[in-house]
């Protein structure tokens, strides 16, 4: 599959309005991340099938990513962003709560250090945070920032 076409879906949890709004983001794990802060965040997000909806990819990699189902409401679609690698991101907001000391994420392994021979487990996220939209736009991936802006546009509309 080419860079090109690579597809992902992320679901964007936030809670509160206006003032009080505060987003979940999460950090991703691993060695590659561990001293990376600004710039490095992301919504939990994964790749998916050309025959799977994008929304059905988001719910199912936010349980993967989180630990926990991603909740029930009205979901506002974000629309798409395209990373510095070329991948295309579908985002998608819902409103929810969930304590962020409680997120487990999924595993997966690579070879570290490199070139030792020698594989290891890490988690996929290894934190998660809620944050205030500013705090957001300055530490996730620059590309999905965007989607913090879509998601305070959309809700804004909703109270006009």
């Amino acid at each position: 599959m080419a860079a090109t076409s690579r597809r992902s879906a992320g679901l964007l949890l936030y809670r509160g309005a206006g003032t009080s709004l505060e987003v979940l983001i999460a950090h991703p794990g691993g060695p590659l991340w561990a001293k990376k802060d600004d710039g490095a965040w992301s919504l939990p997000k994964g790749l998916y099938a050309p025959d799977e909806r994008p929304l059905d990819a988001a719910r199912r990699e936010f349980a993967e990513e989180i630990g926990t189902p991603a909740p029930d409401g009205p979901v506002l679609e974000l629309g798409d962003v395209t990373l510095a690698s070329g991948k295309v991101v579908t985002g998608f907001a819902v409103e929810g709560d969930l304590d962020t000391s409680a997120v487990v994420s999924n595993t997966f392994e690579m070879q570290w250090p490199p070139r030792s021979g020698r594989m290891q487990s890490f988690p996929e996220v290894d934190r998660a945070e809620w944050v205030v939209p500013d705090i957001a736009r300055m530490k996730l991936n620059p590309a999905q920032a965007e989607f913090i802006e879509r998601l305070c546009d959309r809700l804004e509309a909703r109270t006009d």
